[in-house]
Parts: C-alpha cells; sequence; structure tokens
C-alpha cells in the first residue's frame, strides 16, 4: 500500500528575516497543496522566536500565528478557528496572566501543549483546568515535540485523515496498551476482573475519551498528611513502616542496576511510579508531580505523559493540596493499592 503521509513541509524561509518583535502578530504564509484545506490544525504559538520551535517537526499543523504571552488570552477569544495552543515557558507567565490563558483556550475547545522547567512544574499543572486537554512538556526533545503535537492533533479531530501511522501515533498507542495491560495485572492481583474501574477496554486511548468524565478528578485529599497519626493501631504502624522500607529498598535496587548497566535497558516507568506512590502511602506522605517525575527515572516529559494515560485509566489519583492551592498531589486509587498490597503478600509466603 503506497504510504499517504500527511504533513506540512515547512519553508523556514517564510520566517521574517527580521525577527519578531514585541507584540507583533505574525501570521504563517499558505503552504500551497501539500495538505488538503482544512485538514491542517491550525495552531497559535505564545512565546518568542527563540522558543519557536524546530519547524521540521509541524506535522499536520498550520502555524496560525505567533505572540507574546500579554496579548495571547484576547487573541484567542477573538479567533474562531484554532484548534491547538502552544504556551512556551509557562512557568515564567504570571499567574492571572496564565489563568486567563488557560481559561481562554477551554472556552475555545483548543488542545494545549504546555512547555515548562521542572522547578515549575507543580504550580503549572495546579493551574491547569482538569478538563483541559494538555499536553505537558519539560526540557523536551524534538521527538516528545512531536508527541505532543500528534496528541494534540489526534485530540481535537478524533480520527486523522487519512493519515499514514508514523512513529509517533505507534508510540502513544504503545504507551496506552502498556497502562491497560498493567492495569489488567493489577487488577487480578486485586481479584477484579477485566482490570481496575477506569481501564480502558480495546485499545482505546486517554484522547478519546470526554474530558469531562474526569472533570471531577482532582479532590481535596480525604486525610491530613500533616496532621494524621501514622497509625490508630501500633502494629499496622509497625507493619506499614517494615512494608514502606521493603518498597524503598526494591527502588534502591532498580537504580543501582544502572551503575552497572544502560539506565533506559531496564527502564520502567509505570512500575517505578507505582512503587514510589505505594511507598509514599505507606509512609503517610503527599508525593507532588514534580516528585513522581524524578522517581519515574525518565525523562519528566515521558513521566508526565505516563502520568496523564495511568491517571485516565484509574491507577492515580490527582488531589489537591489543601495547604498550598498552586500545588497537586499524585496519589494510588484504592483498587492499585489493594492490587500491591496482595503483590508484596505474595512475595512474602
Amino acid at each position: 500500500m503506497m504510504d499517504q503521509r500527511t504533513q506540512i513541509d515547512f519553508d523556514t524561509s517564510a520566517l521574517p528575516a527580521r525577527g519578531f518583535h514585541p507584540g507583533e502578530l505574525w501570521t504563517a504564509p499558505e503552504t500551497g497543496d501539500t495538505i488538503a484545506k482544512g485538514t491542517a490544525s491550525p495552531l497559535l504559538f505564545i512565546g518568542t522566536q527563540a522558543d519557536l520551535p524546530d519547524t521540521s517537526i509541524l506535522r499536520g499543523v498550520r502555524v496560525a500565528g505567533t505572540l507574546p504571552a500579554e496579548r495571547a488570552a484576547a487573541h484567542i477569544r477573538q479567533t474562531d478557528t484554532l484548534d491547538i495552543v502552544w504556551l512556551a515557558a509557562a512557568d515564567t507567565v504570571g499567574e492571572e496572566m496564565l489563568a486567563d490563558i488557560l481559561t481562554a483556550t477551554g472556552e475555545r475547545g483548543c488542545n494545549l501543549i504546555c512547555e515548562t522547567s521542572l522547578s515549575g512544574l507543580d504550580a503549572v499543572v495546579a493551574a491547569i483546568p482538569a478538563s483541559l486537554g494538555v499536553q505537558l512538556l519539560v526540557d523536551a526533545d524534538p521527538t516528545d515535540r512531536l508527541v505532543a503535537l500528534a496528541a494534540a492533533r489526534r485530540t481535537r479531530h478524533g480520527v486523522v485523515h487519512d493519515i499514514a501511522r508514523d512513529d509517533a501515533m505507534e508510540r502513544i498507542d504503545r504507551l496506552q496498551e502498556e497502562v491497560a495491560r498493567i492495569s489488567r495485572l493489577l487488577g487480578d492481583l486485586a481479584g477484579q476482573r477485566g482490570g481496575l474501574p477506569g481501564t480502558p477496554t480495546g485499545v482505546a486511548t486517554p484522547w478519546d475519551v470526554d474530558s469531562a468524565d474526569y472533570a471531577e478528578q482532582v479532590r481535596a485529599p480525604s486525610r491530613d498528611f500533616a496532621a494524621m497519626p501514622r497509625s490508630f493501631v501500633p502494629e499496622e504502624r509497625t507493619l506499614d513502616r517494615q512494608r514502606a522500607k521493603q518498597v524503598r529498598r526494591m527502588l534502591r535496587q532498580r537504580r543501582m542496576r544502572e551503575q552497572y548497566f544502560p539506565a533506559d535497558l531496564f527502564a520502567d516507568p509505570a512500575w517505578d511510579m507505582l512503587l514510589d506512590l505505594y511507598a509514599a502511602r505507606l509512609e503517610r506522605q503527599p508525593v507532588s508531580v514534580s516528585s513522581l517525575c524524578i522517581a519515574a527515572a525518565v525523562p519528566a516529559t515521558t513521566a508526565l505523559r505516563w502520568i496523564k494515560t495511568m491517571t485516565d485509566a484509574g491507577l492515580f489519583l490527582r488531589e489537591a493540596d489543601p495547604h498550598d492551592g498552586r500545588r497537586i498531589f499524585i496519589a494510588l486509587a484504592e483498587g492499585a493499592c489493594d492490587a500491591l498490597a496482595r503483590y508484596f503478600e505474595a512475595l512474602d509466603e
């Protein structure tokens, strides 16, 4: 079968030679007949020329323009044809301005690609509404940006218009299939046939699910981490401590392998995050998004993609920090916690 790949060959000579000026809206020229009119996803880039990603990755999208952050929200509200909003350096945008951009993006039903540093990740994640479709990037490379674009475009259009499946699409599908497999295995351990609650069936992907279904996923935690005693029963407190040490030891052993073998040879972010969250639950400690990214032992953008997918699959929960509205915690769902408890009990037999 003929390989029919739909893309835009973005000619860098079309960019203004004099560069961009503050407050100027730059509109990309038409790119000819490379892609059928109406198929390409219009994208607004919020940032500077220096932040503009390598144009070679812009497949299946049309850059509608670029703007500084202070003018972005008003422009988004005045434009009916945007599909994707790409926000560069979100952690450098003021809190009120960021909230306005995010609100406008949600009002227009656009998907968001949001870049931030690891140090600013928690504040940015907390500012993003759960109902907003977002692809988070942290110190992203060209491959990460391509995957984010593919996911944002696919979410918006549902079905890609006669586009041959490329590496980015296949990579996303493999990720979802792996999470579904893990969920089914954990569900079997927990005695729940077919997987944990929320496990996608078939090869459903996160962007196939109505984001409104997850609007309530950010919830106030049912426990106060600072005030809650370790346990009301001394014996249970001791058992939890012992189990937490066992889990932490397993995590240390996994990191030790990387001293003797290439780290990516054993990369398993889903399992590393499950273990870290289980240990933290036993220790009655909250886990921030940035902390969980570090525990995953993979690039932060990859870890964020796993967190989103496993949250969509019902394995993770998003919890609002009761003491700081600018931060979100990630916790294990009850079914996943029960499955891990059974797993470690089986190891002790």
